[in-house]
């Protein structure tokens, strides 16, 4: 065997390979979420609630408040990925990361702010959506819920 074809064992190298590979993807995991834009509520009580027994949704579809377009949030709602991290029934999102919207009935102004300057681990969308997009999901999020 030549010294190009040889191979060097050395015991416990594979152990060691597979914990880094493990490492590895146990970062890349923590870092997908934070980058999908998952963030945590301080508004919650942390109290269980009751699920309302009977659901009604309405959304606007012509703009609304702010210039927010609820028909075209609803899509910005789908595309920049809150229901991964955000339950709203109106989206049919059952995400558990973030605060479940439906329970904290989020005002207009009061997602604009989240979205737009992010907090906790939810970072700010302004470098992925337009100044519309946020009043349109802001508007959708807001029309969807019950004061």
């Amino acid at each position: 065997m030549t010294e190009d074809n040889a191979v060097l064992h050395v015991p416990g190298s594979t152990r060691r390979r597979a914990r880094r590979v493990t490492a590895l993807t146990a970062m890349l995991v923590v870092a997908g979420c934070l980058a999908a834009g998952c963030g945590g509520d301080d508004e919650s009580t942390g109290e269980p609630t009751t699920p309302p027994t009977e659901t009604t949704t309405t959304t606007a579809t012509t703009t609304g408040e702010a210039g927010g377009d609820a028909a075209a949030g609803a899509v910005v709602y789908e595309t920049a990925g809150c229901g991964s991290c955000h339950t709203l029934a109106a989206a049919g999102s059952s995400g558990s990361v973030g605060p479940d919207l439906d329970d904290a009935s989020p005002s207009f102004d009061k997602v604009v702010e989240r979205v737009t300057e992010g907090k906790g681990v939810m970072p700010s969308f302004t470098d992925q959506l337009t100044e519309q997009e946020i009043r349109d999901v802001a508007a959708y999020v807001s029309s969807s819920v019950e004061p």
